[in-house]
């Protein structure tokens, strides 16, 4: 019996040497889940609480009772339900979710981050919480102070800009006076002979004017963008005497353009004005001489391609000008997006020129890369997403004098704040035969348009004083006329209103400033229903 008896004595103290471990380890078990900040807990599968350790009660001030007593959802906030419950039925499907990060409801009504790694396991999930509140709101505060800076930044290179700008609006102001009153003094003296000289010179200088308005707004991204499906081919075929008379005889220019080129939905304006800019650039990358080649082609971007050019994969159309010139170093290309980087010397250029081409590329859906060997020339690409339809025909704009005239007694009615606009534009109507009513605000415009008045077309700006804006009187008045037909005229880039507001039909958009005789002609358009 001595063996026995050893044998057994040997097995009551393995049990209680076993028993003491495992309580042991239960202790150590039961104060890790005591003292631990992270929050831990158990939870059925249908979303309810069955144990929670007291960094709950400490983080979100809830008792472990209350946590319970009700399915945890109803502690989220409303904006994190979707997520939460597609997470729950990750779970559900034996899936763990790691990093999962929702909001939280504390005790006084306030929200706290939590970040989840949640397992299930035989029917229950078993998760670790991690309290991310803090860090959450130090990434936005970082955000914002990066965000502050790059503004800081932007308005100290506008305010050393602004002599220079300052500088070319006056030349050009200067060439618009000076020829107006050449004028008025010549024709109180009887010659008119060098007219169209002066004429011409002041057309020249607002044109100048225009066109670096339109390069500010493209840097900011807020001009007004006027797609239309266009055949890229077609557009360079025409720019390219400009393009030769631009950068001299002194520098070559060869367009190859490949056939099938696919149409693209873009401002064919706003295209032609990158490519001269592109151009210019060129040319001044060639102190002494050299050959610029414009190409365009088809690419079919792939998830490498696209993601090398920063763009969702899909066709694009390319268009690309490259020269044989200096060639630009790795940093110089990194900055040469940048708002006001030249560089040129001072007085000679703004820097806005790649700014406005990568503004309006990417407003077109596109994007622009720049590939450069020091010594060896320069190849600049804006890559534009394909349009699936037939490009448009060019628009010929016929002389002021050659304009449609109106037929009947058509009534066009223009709201402006802008007397010399309003004078301009009805000046044009009347000459026409159009019958023309004049308003300065939106609110009077609305009572003309709300009045049994025949009314067959709306001229109006977009940004109107007293409250009222032009889509909004416009919106407005179709209440009572539903087929009235609009044309905004605009010197801003309302999006908001506009472009990103989606137009009704029956509403067009010109961008001020523009020439009388297209805006006879878009006028007659819209009226006869092609607009």
């Amino acid at each position: 019996m001595t063996d026995r008896h050893r044998a057994e004595a040997l097995l009551r103290s393995e049990k209680s040497e076993l028993e003491a471990q495992v309580a042991a380890r239960t202790a150590e078990r039961d104060e890790i889940w005591r003292v631990s900040s992270d929050l831990l807990c158990v939870a059925t599968l249908d979303g309810h609480f069955t144990s929670l350790n007291p960094a709950w009660r400490t983080t979100l001030g809830w008792s472990e009772d209350e946590l319970r007593g009700k399915p945890f959802l109803d502690f989220v906030h409303p904006d994190d339900h979707s997520s939460t419950k597609t997470a729950a039925a990750g779970l559900i499907r034996g899936e763990a979710q790691l990093f999962f990060e929702n909001r939280y409801r504390h005790r006084d009504g306030s929200y706290r981050w939590l970040s989840w790694n949640a397992v299930p396991r035989g029917g229950l999930v078993y998760s670790a919480v991690r309290d991310v509140t803090e860090a959450k709101t130090a990434a936005e505060a970082l955000a914002k102070t990066e965000e502050a800076l790059r503004q800081s930044q932007k308005m100290e290179a506008v305010g050393q800009l602004t002599g220079g700008l300052a500088h070319d609006f006056n030349n050009m102001l200067a060439g618009i006076v000076g020829s107006l009153e050449l004028m008025q003094t010549r024709m109180l003296q009887g010659r008119m002979s060098d007219l169209e000289r002066y004429i011409g010179a002041a057309q020249g200088a607002a044109k100048r004017a225009a066109a670096l308005t339109h390069r500010l707004l493209a840097f900011s991204r807020r001009q007004t963008l006027d797609p239309k499906p266009t055949d890229v081919n077609r557009l360079v075929e025409g720019m390219v005497d400009l393009v030769r008379r631009t950068v001299g005889p002194a520098v070559p220019v060869e367009f190859v353009g490949m056939g099938g080129v696919w149409p693209t939905l873009v401002d064919p304006s706003q295209l032609e004005n990158a490519l001269l800019n592109l151009c210019i650039n060129a040319r001044d990358a060639m102190p002494d001489g050299g050959r610029i080649t414009i190409e365009t082609g088809n690419r079919w971007l792939d998830e490498r391609g696209a993601r090398e050019r920063d763009l969702s994969p899909g066709q694009y159309v390319a268009l690309c000008v490259s020269d044989t010139g200096t060639g630009m170093t790795p940093d110089v290309v990194a900055k040469a997006f940048d708002p006001f980087f030249t560089t040129k010397p001072l007085g000679e250029g703004t820097g806005l020129g790649l700014s406005m081409i990568y503004g309006f590329a990417k407003q077109s859906g596109g994007q622009v890369r720049i590939y450069s060997e020091v010594g060896q020339g320069t190849m600049v690409c804006v890559y534009l997403p394909r349009h699936l339809g037939e490009a448009e025909d060019a628009e010929v704009v016929a002389d002021l004098s050659d304009a449609a005239r109106a037929k009947a007694v058509e009534t066009v009615l223009v709201v402006d704040d802008e007397p010399t606009v309003r004078m301009l534009v009805t000046e044009v109507l009347e000459d026409l035969g159009y019958a023309a009513i004049e308003a300065g605000d939106g609110a009077s415009g609305l009572k003309v348009l709300q009045s049994d008045v025949r009314i067959d077309l709306l001229v109006t700006d977009v940004g109107l004083p007293g409250g009222l804006n032009g889509r909004q009187m416009a919106d407005a008045a179709r209440q009572h006329r539903p087929d009235l037909k609009v044309l905004f005229i605009t010197g801003y880039a309302e999006n908001a209103v506009l472009n990103h507001g989606h137009l009704a039909h029956g509403m067009n958009v010109m961008t001020k400033p523009f020439a009388l005789e297209a805006l006879a002609t878009r006028i007659r358009g819209i009226i006869e229903g092609q607009g």
